[in-house]
C-alpha cells in the first residue's frame, strides 16, 4: 500500500523561507522520479519541482527556479522542497507524487495523493 505524507507547510512572510518534506511508504520510491506539486485555490494542480531516482536530475517551473530547491534522500523514502524568497504567489496546499513525462510537461503517476501540506505566504 503506498503512502504519501507531506509536512513542513506553514505561514510566513514573504520573503520567507520553509522546508516541506515528504514520506514515502509501500512499493515506491527507490528507482523512481519524485516530484512536487501545488493547487492555489480556484486554481488546478500544478507542477513545482521534480527529482530523477538518483537524485543527478531536477527539473524545475519557470515560476520557482532559482528561489525552490528540490532532493531526496533514498535511504529514507523522503523527498524534499527547500523554498526560499517566497511569495503570496506561492500559497497553496502543496503535494508530492511520483511522477513522469507527459509530452512536454511532468505529471503525476499516481492516482493517489496524500494530505497535503498547507504554504501561506503573507505580503
Amino acid at each position: 500500500q503506498v503512502q504519501l505524507v507531506e509536512s513542513g507547510g506553514g505561514l510566513v512572510q514573504a520573503g520567507g523561507s520553509l522546508r516541506l518534506s515528504c514520506a514515502a511508504s509501500g512499493r515506491i520510491f527507490r528507482l523512481d522520479s519524485m516530484g512536487w506539486f501545488r493547487q492555489a485555490p480556484g486554481k488546478e494542480r500544478e507542477f513545482v519541482a521534480g527529482i530523477g531516482w538518483s537524485g543527478g536530475t531536477l527539473y524545475y517551473a519557470d515560476a520557482v527556479k532559482g528561489r525552490f530547491t528540490i532532493s531526496r534522500d533514498n535511504a529514507k523514502k523522503t523527498v524534499y522542497l527547500q523554498m526560499n524568497g517566497l511569495s503570496p504567489e506561492d500559497t497553496a496546499v502543496y503535494f508530492c507524487n511520483v511522477i513522469k513525462r507527459g509530452g512536454s510537461n511532468w505529471e503525476p503517476l499516481l492516482d493517489y495523493w496524500g494530505q497535503g501540506t498547507q504554504v501561506t505566504v503573507s505580503s
